[in-house]
């Protein structure tokens, strides 16, 4: 009877995490994986930001699921939850939504990874960009700019579509490797073409929903966006607690391709486990597991296709395997999957949220804790390595301007 009503609590819009098990029954030391308490809770002391969401799980279960600190810095603030914190993905919005909605098409062989996108979006055929492909968008090689800015000089949401489309290449398609906010959302203008929906109510329908991922969503209604966690609070639009802080995103109405996606670290937690077991979860199909293999192998340089994967150092750490992959989130988001140790990691903070005397943390705190929190998983699943006597966050080198 368990996954009958976990299915229905997830149909009524409750929370819906994954089983729990403890990290000995899965083969993963607790006594190792209880140095994630320290690392984390030392980032919200050092007001690197107010709170974080981290889940960790290993082949069928989460092994850890915990909120640290509050949801911004006011002393009223809520504590956060894994469950409910509503975090702003920024760019884990180019997998968890984008990359994810082209496997499901490329799935029913409505898109080709190597045809133009001229095919798809007659619109952005000009010159040289009528050789774009598809495949080129997705591993960021098609020449396109990294960003354009449009919330300065678009007016609508329908002249910022326009401008994009119209975005001039700066390289000849497949010369160069350059990651573009730009080539995601012309990939979120053909799944929109090729699916005739809009991006955001397909992810939802085809991705989202069967997940049970509630919580996720492009602009969230008035209840989801009472339990985010905000992002800036004195932006020029106003507070910016569960509205998009991408300036782009925000002139495409809040729904882009390479960015606006808001969830919690439970759901994005489902997410990762459908990846893990090959493209299903709780017996229902996304998209097959020779999709999951096909995009999250690394076919240029460190890219997949929408995928990162780990180089060694950076939001990985050190010892993810060279299969894993991933993305991270300009707002302090990241998701870490390893396909060899069935091993994910997933860490939501909002470090951008300034305190009430305009003090905004360094980067480095976030950096440190990101990584630290991923070598401890891989080290807890890993018997045979050695435990390092301190981590990045017990020196908090660069963690103090």
């Amino acid at each position: 009877m368990l996954l009958p009503i976990l299915a229905f609590l997830c149909i009524a819009g409750t929370p819906c995490p994954l089983p729990a098990r403890t990290p000995d029954s899965l083969g993963m030391s607790a006594e190792r994986l209880a140095a994630v308490d320290r690392v984390v809770e030392r980032g919200v002391a050092a007001a690197g930001f107010p709170g974080a969401a981290v889940v960790i799980g290993r082949r069928d279960a989460t092994v850890l699921s915990r909120g640290y600190g509050t949801l911004d810095y006011s002393p009223a603030s809520a504590a956060v939850s894994p469950e409910r914190t509503l975090y702003d993905l920024a760019s884990l919005t180019k997998v968890v939504a984008t990359t994810s909605a082209i496997m499901v098409l490329f799935d029913e062989h409505r898109i080709a990874l190597d045809a133009p996108v001229a095919r798809y979006l007659p619109a952005f055929a000009r010159g040289a960009k009528s050789r774009v492909t598809i495949r080129e968008l997705l591993e960021h090689r098609s020449g396109l700019p990294a960003g354009r800015n449009l919330s300065h000089f678009a007016h609508s949401p329908a002249e910022t579509r326009r401008r994009v489309l119209a975005t001039a290449l700066e390289h000849p398609p497949g010369a160069v490797q350059q990651y573009s906010d730009v080539g995601m959302d012309v990939l979120g203008f053909v799944v929109e073409a090729v699916a005739h929906e809009p991006l955001d109510h397909f992810v939802r329908r085809r991705i989202f929903a069967p997940l049970g991922m509630m919580s996720t969503t492009y602009t969230p209604a008035a209840a989801l966006r009472a339990r985010a966690a905000p992002t800036e609070m004195h932006n020029a639009r106003g507070p910016l607690k569960g509205r998009v802080h991408d300036g782009d995103a925000y002139a495409l109405g809040g729904v882009a391709g390479h960015a606006g996606l808001f969830s919690t670290a439970t759901d994005l937690a489902r997410f990762a486990q459908m990846l893990l077991d090959g493209g299903t979860l709780d017996g229902k199909r996304i998209v097959a597991d020779s999709t999951v293999a096909l995009f999250t192998h690394r076919s240029s340089g460190w890219r997949a296709l929408g995928w990162d994967t780990c180089a060694g150092g950076a939001s990985c750490g050190q010892h993810m395997s060279e299969r894993a992959y991933g993305h991270t989130g300009f707002t302090g988001t990241s998701l870490w999957i390893d396909p060899d140790r069935g091993l994910y990691v997933i860490v939501l903070s909002n470090w951008l949220h300034e305190r009430a005397d305009g003090y905004t943390p360094p980067i480095a705190i976030l950096a440190d804790v990101r990584a630290d929190v991923a070598d401890i998983a891989t080290v807890a699943a890993d018997s045979d390595r050695a435990e390092p006597s301190e981590w990045r966050a017990d020196r908090m080198i660069g963690w103090r301007r």
